[in-house]
């Protein structure tokens, strides 16, 4: 790019950046109060989650148009389109994310006033790794470093391994107790949400490798 071009995707691009972690915040929060107004059995810090939700979404749409924008006029290549790109796909998982987390308040609320089947241990367990995964790897993507962004993959593991406890915990309740499928079934609820709050940060770790090295693949384990 020309000197005054490049200082010109530099700043906005810069200006997109700040956007997404902005919004990379917020999901934080919505995870965060979510699992809270769990605990709680808050309905309505459960229905600030949900109407919050809708200032997420907006902000997704303005930085897809801020990063359409500085393709349309700017017209990066190469390794700067692939950043643009990243950035792009990002915001989805985030704005999913944000869903996952808002539909763990629509159960809670649901739930009204019963009181929960099983004390609350390994689905907090799961919202702070959710929580961390997703600051990791947009320090990751900020960074631009692949290598920190393949270190948060063993973790979407531990997520399914906790996932998959929560799921034979409760089918074992439920096949002894018949009386407590409704309870359960909003556990698991909230338990699939998180694990998929989980495959949404392999997601955004898959884009940070991708842009960083060109090379975009699924990751296993």
């Amino acid at each position: 790019m020309p000197k005054g071009t490049r200082a010109r995707y530099d700043q906005n691009y810069a200006a997109i950046e700040e956007e997404i972690l902005k919004m990379g915040s917020l999901v934080q929060d919505a995870i965060r109060n979510s699992i809270e107004s769990l605990k709680k059995r808050d309905t309505n810090l459960a229905q600030n989650v949900i109407d919050r939700d809708l200032r997420i979404n907006d902000l997704r749409f303005k930085i897809e148009e801020a990063c359409l924008t500085l393709i349309a006029t700017q017209q990066p290549t190469a390794g700067d389109l692939r950043a643009v790109v990243a950035a792009m796909n990002i915001v989805v998982d985030m704005e999913r994310m944000a869903d996952h987390a808002a539909g763990m308040a629509k159960t809670v609320i649901r739930m009204g006033d019963e009181p929960l089947l099983k004390p609350l241990i390994d689905l907090p367990k799961m919202a702070e790794i959710a929580r961390e995964m997703l600051n990791d790897s947009l320090d990751a993507f900020i960074k631009r470093d692949a290598s920190a962004a393949k270190a948060i993959a063993p973790r979407d593991e531990e997520m399914d391994l906790l996932y998959k406890a929560i799921f034979d915990e409760l089918v074992e309740i439920m096949a002894h107790k018949p009386g407590s499928v409704e309870r359960a079934t909003y556990l698991l609820w909230c338990a699939h949400n998180l694990e998929r709050i989980g495959d949404r940060a392999i997601n955004i770790v898959e884009r940070v490798i991708f842009m960083t090295t060109g090379d975009m693949r699924e990751l296993t384990f």
